[in-house]
């Protein structure tokens, strides 16, 4: 690979990542059919860019959703490498989660389509997420310092119902009532951890 290749792929690379940002933010604003020159201008390139990147719709659609359970996935692992808290790094990870549940709420309605490029997307957030967000859990209970009663799957889905958007119900106050969830899950004492 000579120097200008590696500067071209990385130009790529920096485009791509824009779109998904900037498509994903569209979608939470306009919806799926968000204009694919609106996304252009967001990401700050050009329409052919994005069909290059994403032929059609149903490729951003699920580039998105792809990139954005990714991004929770490595955030869960980052998390558990800082030195915080156990709690505090589910807490910091849940609101990672509803951002992305809002943009996926925003997704709704192509994730429910015929599109065969769009499969399996669904058992994505299975397959990612609930290994993910039981991997803080798991620290959390170690620690002492969340209910061990509390299971992934239980939780991702309160969020997920708490984080439904509606007419004077958004990103915010998804957030706040999510906290209040969270609130239920910790201990009243922790424990000190073993080992």
């Amino acid at each position: 690979m000579t120097p200008t290749t590696g500067v071209r792929r990385a130009g790529a690379q920096r485009s791509r990542e824009a779109l998904l940002t900037a498509a994903a933010a569209a979608f939470v604003d306009l919806g799926v059919q968000a204009p694919v020159r609106d996304i252009a201008e967001r990401a700050g390139v050009g329409v052919g860019t994005l069909y290059r990147h994403f032929p059609t719709r149903a490729d951003l659609v699920g580039a998105v959703y792809r990139h954005q359970v990714r991004e929770c996935t490595d955030l869960a692992a980052a998390l558990r490498e800082q030195p915080i808290p156990a709690f505090e790094a589910l807490q910091r990870w849940t609101a990672a989660f509803v951002d992305f549940l809002v943009t996926k709420h925003g997704l709704g309605e192509a994730l429910l389509s015929e599109d065969p490029s769009l499969a399996n997307l669904h058992a994505l957030v299975l397959d990612e997420l609930v290994p993910a967000c039981a991997s803080l859990l798991v620290a959390g209970q170690q620690a002492g310092e969340v209910d061990p009663d509390v299971s992934a799957s239980t939780l991702l889905r309160a969020v997920g119902n708490l984080s439904i958007p509606g007419p004077g119900y958004g990103r915010d106050e998804a957030r706040q009532m999510v906290t209040r969830l969270l609130a239920g899950c910790r201990t009243t004492t922790p424990s000190v951890p073993k080992g």
